[in-house]
């Protein structure tokens, strides 16, 4: 639940109120004129004074409040409701113990290209708010790691607990895609896409990569793949005798078999070298796959104005019973 004033220019008001206060306090006191007053003057203590004051006490009250109550405070809160379905997208990562080459950076520190994706996903799923995202995670095997979900806050958890090698040393790119396609099969959507990010080439599953696409096509999927990993031999930290140390080492990137299978899903196949690259991979997609979606917003609210205008009446008739009684004033 929320707070606001309907008409909060209104409280400018207060100001008045402010002011008009301010006025009476300097205002002369109601008096009588009477020859021996310096003799008078003493029957009337502090005590006494400060009850002459109640009621512009009551009415500055009354008067603070009847300007609250004009201007509609509410508590409320807001509903949504979602007219399409926006776009299903699926992201199979790889996992194997490739994805802890250090060629990535992130703030200038050299990290795992397992960290760097990490980071580009991130900010790639909480772009999508509308739409359900599931993740499958794959290495020597390929399992799913969320169905697909509009819970971003859960993806976003899963996607935090990623580890290298969590599905094994190899890399089972035919298995991850199958499981992909078959996880957007369960649901219709306008749009259904699988975003195959890996550093490596097939060397696990019982799936080939090409087979695996052509049945997901069918699905009416499509495929982007990424291929990421400088050329050339990538730096890996590994221990030895003499602690850890930085020892270069080939990774086998299949960008054929990536282009092969993106061709064959009506998608497209992109190479990133360094953290920028896959950012504007992953914008690039973000921006080709937008889908309309109509959402309608619902607003329910809850006003509050009797909770002020119920006292500011009480302080005014309480006022006029204080001023025309044990109050009065001798005009």
């Amino acid at each position: 639940m929320m707070f606001r004033f309907a008409y909060p220019v209104i409280l400018f008001l207060l100001v008045a109120v402010v002011g008009w206060l301010g006025f009476m306090l300097r205002r002369k006191p109601p008096s009588i004129t009477h020859s021996m007053t310096s003799r008078i003057i003493h029957l009337v203590d502090h005590y006494n004074r400060f009850w002459f004051k109640i009621p512009l006490v009551l009415k500055t009250g009354c008067l603070i409040l009847l300007v609250l109550a004009a201007a509609r405070p509410q508590l409320y809160n807001s509903s949504r409701e979602i007219r399409s379905s926006g776009v299903d997208i699926m992201l199979c990562l790889d996992t194997s113990g490739s994805m802890e080459a250090m060629d990535f950076k992130l703030d200038d520190q050299p990290v795992t290209r397992l960290t760097a994706v990490k980071k580009v996903v991130r900010d790639f799923i909480k772009k999508r708010e509308m739409d359900r995202i599931g993740l499958v995670v794959f290495g020597e095997e390929a399992f799913t790691q969320s169905p697909l979900t509009l819970d971003k806050g859960l993806l976003l958890g899963l996607v935090d607990k990623m580890e290298i090698g969590m599905a094994g040393d190899s890399t089972a790119i035919g298995s991850a895609i199958a499981i992909g396609g078959k996880r957007l099969k369960e649901l219709k959507a306008e749009s259904r896409i699988l975003i195959l990010l890996t550093d490596g080439r097939n060397n696990a599953g019982q799936i080939a990569p090409d087979e695996a696409a052509e049945a997901v096509r069918a699905l009416g999927v499509k495929i982007y793949t990424i291929g990421v990993g400088g050329r050339g031999p990538a730096p890996f930290k590994v221990k030895s005798l003499f602690g850890m140390r930085i020892v270069n080492r080939r990774v086998d990137l299949d960008e054929e078999m990536l282009q092969k299978i993106a061709s064959i899903a009506g998608g497209k196949y992109f190479r990133a070298a360094n953290n920028e690259e896959l950012s504007e991979i992953y914008d690039i997609i973000d921006q080709a796959e937008k889908t309309e979606v109509k959402v309608k917003e619902f607003f329910h609210f809850r006003e509050l104005y009797p909770y002020f205008l119920i006292p500011a009446l009480l302080l005014l008739g309480l006022e006029i019973v204080l001023r025309t009684t044990i109050l009065k004033v001798i005009p």
